[in-house]
């Protein structure tokens, strides 16, 4: 698609480079026999026809000399919509170098004519030839007109380098619907005077006054030098008002000249991942996806709706169910989904992992052909709180996905899992690991030929019975099991990024738990790739682990946002430490020790190699924890323990 478009534009700048050759051909040969006519009266009958005859042996050569000198200035290669005094200059040269050929060669070579024709021919085709360029830069400026008149009345605080570069991105911006009305800046010399045609009115004393008189609805400050305590002067004025305020980055920028319209954007997740975003869409996935019904658990959370809108964007899927818990998160991605693919089979179903009734309702009546399991709790000190309820929901509604697709022949269950899981030492983690290995007990179970040893765990649920007693599992399953692990996702909810945007908006303090806590990056899009390219490969209860680049010290993600927020860290925001949370250690890691990694078709995929441990102990153990899980009991944390080994219980 990216080609066309490119092609379609090449194409587009050959047909008005064509246009140009055949204009200025034109043009060349009009300005001098107008010329010629103008020297005699405007009548063409007192025409000599001697001058008349030297014009006419002389057109086509002197055409196709203009030409090649404009070739060779590259008239035929600017942009005129940007067209400045530099393609002014060389218009002024070429014509010069034209006119002077002109003269020199028809005189020579044929007769020669009036002066009033020679400077009136050279005055005519400059004309004709400026023109023509430079009218499209006076439609566009016609256009900006017009839509000035319904822009946004602006205040722009700050007369300086910076703000000059502002006003003109402003008039020249397509998107941005604003003007600059007004100026504010403290250096008096500047006051009464005019930037680009905008009064500079006075100094911040003025800015209350001037949102009224001017009914300013954006305020943008463009003072880069500005000490954190005269920024904070001017802002706390601009606060009374109910303006809209951007402003823009340190002094660095205008010194590198990326001082643009830009600039003064909110700051995106993107920009502070240390690296180039990772893209993923391989001829692999579409394939894999094409004709499928496609079942994504936990579809309302961040990686939950992002793999909707992943998978909904695979033009020959057969169907997509997303099956949530909480209902406004499930219905906000369903507008989102039926408004960008009208033509999509959606089915969004509200429901629970943890009832296993439900699960198999819906397996039953729809029959998934691809299971991605994203239902889960994640926040570690949450966790930490409420233990029994991390197994119940991770790793017990894991057992109950997997149990079903592995009942109804699913093609593939992917279960979504995490750095945490990698020598845990938090329950969440330590439950993310179970439910690792819940998936690499039934991907082996299923290759031995002994899905039937995989129990159903009814019956140990005060609830009362589950459904699945009633469901016959098929003799020999189909369904392939692997798990994807990554690390801390930006801007997903409740994570660091919106947590540190809040505090940058109240004002501060920024809170870092330790100076030296580093993490794993990932954007959400990145994630939810990982998770469909590693569908893609074979099963067996394989981990795959994304290339996530260089781990990342928090205390500089948040130095970022705020220096990104056009503050300074330490003294527009404070950075405070406030010590580890319950469960959180300083880095996490990618693999344990015993695993080891293997390398896929894909270079940003790695496979981590299945610890062996024993299926059966586990299933037994695993029956028990359920129990113990639903009747709360204190020892929960021992009983993970005991199941896995690299889980360290701090406290």
């Amino acid at each position: 698609m990216e080609n066309e478009k490119t092609e379609k534009r090449i194409q587009h700048a050959h047909i008005i480079m064509l246009y140009l050759i055949i204009y200025d051909a034109i043009a060349v040969s009009v300005s001098y026999f107008t010329a010629l006519w103008l020297r005699f009266d405007l009548r063409f009958s007192a025409i000599p026809p001697w001058y008349l005859e030297a014009w006419k042996s002389f057109a086509l050569i002197y055409v196709v000399f203009c030409i090649v000198v404009f070739w060779f200035f590259r008239l035929y290669k600017s942009i005129w919509r940007f067209a400045s005094f530099k393609e002014l200059e060389r218009i002024s040269v070429a014509t010069l170098i034209t006119t002077v050929s002109h003269i020199v060669l028809i005189t020579i070579l044929f007769q020669r004519m009036p002066i009033s024709y020679y400077l009136m021919g050279a005055c005519l085709q400059f004309l004709l030839v400026t023109g023509i360029r430079f009218s499209y830069r006076f439609i566009l400026l016609l256009r900006s007109t017009e839509r000035m008149k319904t822009a946004n009345n602006c205040m722009l605080i700050g007369a300086g380098a910076a703000g000059a570069v502002i006003l003109r991105e402003l008039e020249r911006s397509k998107e941005l619907e604003d003007k600059i009305v007004c100026i504010i800046d403290d250096n008096r010399n500047k006051w009464n005077r005019y930037i680009e045609g905008i009064p500079v009115i006075g100094g911040r004393d003025k800015i209350l006054s001037a949102v009224k008189e001017y009914g300013i609805k954006k305020i943008y400050l463009a003072i880069p030098s500005l000490s954190g305590k005269e920024r904070k002067q001017i802002l706390d004025i601009c606060k009374e008002t109910e303006c809209e305020l951007h402003t823009l980055p340190g002094m660095y920028q205008l010194m590198l000249g990326k001082v643009t319209v830009n600039s003064l954007r909110k700051v995106k997740v993107e920009d502070l991942l240390g690296r180039e975003p990772v893209k993923m869409d391989s001829r692999e996935r579409r394939t894999f996806l094409s004709g499928k019904t496609v079942l994504i658990t936990g579809g309302g959370g961040s990686i939950g709706s992002e793999l909707c809108r992943q998978v909904a964007s695979i033009r020959s899927l057969k169907r997509l169910i997303i099956f949530d818990i909480y209902e406004n998160n499930a219905h906000a991605i369903r507008l989102e989904l039926e408004d960008k693919y009208p033509d999509i089979d959606l089915v969004v179903l509200i429901g629970s992992v943890r009832n296993s009734r439900r699960l198999m309702q819906v397996f039953e009546e729809y029959r998934p052909d691809i299971v991605f399991h994203a239902a889960a709790h994640k926040h570690v000190p949450l966790m930490e709180d409420s233990p029994c309820e991390s197994i119940k929901n991770n790793v017990i509604g894991t057992y109950y996905t997997a149990y079903a697709a592995m009942a109804y022949d699913c093609e593939k269950f992917v279960l979504i899992s995490t750095d945490k899981a990698v020598n845990p030492v938090n329950i969440m983690g330590a439950s993310k690991r179970l439910c690792e290995m819940v998936v690499q007990t039934f991907a082996k179970k299923i290759s031995a030929g002994k899905a039937s040893d995989l129990p159903s765990l009814h019956g140990k649920i005060p609830y009362g019975k589950s459904r699945f007693d009633e469901v016959q599992v098929v003799a020999k399953p189909r369904t392939e099991f692997v798990a994807v692990r990554f690390g801390n996702v930006l801007g997903s909810n409740g994570s660091v990024i919106p947590r540190f945007k809040e505090q940058i908006e109240a004002g501060g303090p920024v809170t870092v738990t330790h100076p030296d806590i580093i993490r794993y990056f990932m954007t959400i899009p990145e994630a939810a790739s990982l998770v469909i390219e590693a569908a893609t490969f074979g099963g067996g209860g394989r981990i795959f682990v994304l290339d996530m680049g260089t781990p990342v010290k928090i205390v500089d993600l948040a130095r970022n946002m705020i220096q990104l927020s056009g503050l300074k860290p330490d003294e527009d925001i404070k950075i405070v430490y406030t010590g580890l949370r319950p469960g959180e250690k300083l880095y996490e890691e990618r693999l344990m020790d015993e695993e080891g990694l293997q390398t896929t078709s894909n270079e940003l995929i790695s496979i981590g190699k299945p610890i062996e441990f024993d299926e059966d102990r586990f299933l037994k153990q695993l029956q028990e924890l359920m129990v113990a899980a639903y009747e709360d009991r204190a020892d929960i944390r021992d009983r993970v323990a005991e199941m896995v080994p690299t889980y360290h219980i701090i406290g």
